[in-house]
């Protein structure tokens, strides 16, 4: 009755196996929860955008254009030629970019849009970051591919090795995933690094898949983006510099706005066309409102200011807590901590009883490879806070572990 890819090879969500471990365990009362195991900002999405959200009472009516507003394009497009330095007008609104509801729903098609039957003679590979963020197993498997988890520890800079995998398993490779900056571990991908990946997959016809959601949160320098890479290659031969590639983003992050379900696809014109025509069948459409105050949040450079300057505090505050202890370092982007506590279950079951603080086992966004869960030592700690509790969160996490 059931489709077993769905039942079977999929496991059960990262929240939901946190729900059970900690279910029979009674958290201190006299505490206030802590929630600091899920990335959902805390900050207030800036009132401009709620304002437009409230304002469009006239498009409620009406079906949204599945492939976007031209002014939610045009936007994009603008935005993304300023943060990446590109050339102006090189990327068209309608042929680079497509919205989408946040990039999750991306990062999910674009493997169902870019995997064939077969290839390389066999059964189509996905290769995915481990730790990953699940829809991109999700895509990988309902694609009916074979996903292939490569290892992002320690020892590579928590940056997977896409290099090492042997050539007959390229020669199947239909989407290679890699987040930039990692979820969990805050690793940049850096400039070189792109761009042997981008090489990699063009040889094999693979399509590269960049999640870069985070891209505006960050500690340091700004992160290089995969379009920027890409770009700076210049081996097109008058072909579109973006080949095999497509970049996904989002609201969520860069503006507090998770629940607005914000995001876009940029990249690679075949692939765009066929996201929109995937979309066109199964995906949702983008109301009025959403696409208008989206429109809104992609031009205005203020608040992802404020943005940034919010995690960078915590990271502050982490820093004077944490920082001999864990392993504890401060990531390049992102706003995850990722630290080492030696049995990441059991301190997660630890402060639950006795602080009253939520984190996420490592074990649970990674998959055991020849039998080993690398992040099994791991959790992931979400600095989405403000000051003030991410201060107390992490000293209760500190006194008891």
């Amino acid at each position: 009755m059931f489709n077993p890819r769905l039942t079977e090879t999929l496991s059960d969500f990262p929240f939901a196996r946190l729900n059970a471990l900690l279910g029979p365990i009674a958290p201190p009362s006299h505490l206030p929860l802590i929630n600091m195991s899920v990335g959902e900002p805390q900050g207030a999405m800036p009132a401009f955008a709620r304002r437009i959200v409230a304002d469009e009472v006239d498009g409620w009516n009406r079906y949204p254009p599945n492939q976007g507003l031209p002014e939610l394009n045009l936007a994009i497009c603008e935005w993304l030629t300023r943060r990446y330095k590109l050339p102006k007008d090189l990327l068209d609104p309608q042929r680079h970019v497509h919205p989408t509801a946040g990039s999750k729903e991306g990062v999910y098609i674009i493997s169902t849009v870019a995997t064939p039957q077969q290839k390389g003679g066999g059964r189509p590979v996905v290769a995915l970051p481990n730790p990953f963020y699940q829809a991109y197993l999700g895509g990988a498997v309902l694609s009916g591919a074979e996903p292939l988890l490569v290892n992002a520890s320690a020892s590579n800079g928590f940056l997977p090795d896409f290099e090492g995998i042997a050539e007959a398993t390229w020669r199947r490779m239909s989407v290679v995933y890699l987040c930039s900056p990692a979820n969990p571990q805050g690793a940049i991908a850096s400039m070189d690094y792109l761009q042997k990946l981008i090489r990699l997959c063009r040889r094999h016809d693979a399509v590269l898949a960049v999640d870069e959601c985070y891209a505006e949160i960050y500690t340091g320098e700004a992160p290089t983006g995969a379009l920027q890479a890409a770009l700076a290659m210049d081996e097109t031969g008058g072909a579109d510099p973006f080949r095999n590639l497509t970049v996904f983003h989002s609201l969520s992050k860069r503006s507090n706005a998770a629940g607005l379900r914000a995001g876009f696809v940029a990249g690679d014109p075949r692939l765009v066309a066929m996201v929109l025509r995937w979309r066109t069948y199964g995906g949702p459409q983008i109301p009025f409102a959403i696409q208008k105050a989206a429109a809104a949040l992609w031009r205005e450079e203020v608040h992802p200011l404020e943005t940034r300057e919010w995690y960078r505090r915590n990271f502050r505050v982490a820093e004077q807590i944490l920082h001999n202890r864990f392993g504890y370092y401060t990531p390049g982007g992102g706003f995850f901590l990722w630290l080492d506590v030696g049995d990441g279950e059991a301190a997660t079951r630890k402060l639950w009883a006795e602080a009253h603080v939520k984190v996420l086992p490592g074990a649970y966004v990674c998959r055991e490879t020849d039998g080993v869960n690398t992040a099994k030592r791991y959790i992931r700690v979400a600095l989405v806070h403000d000051e003030k509790t991410t201060r107390e969160g992490l000293s209760r996490l500190a006194s008891v572990l």
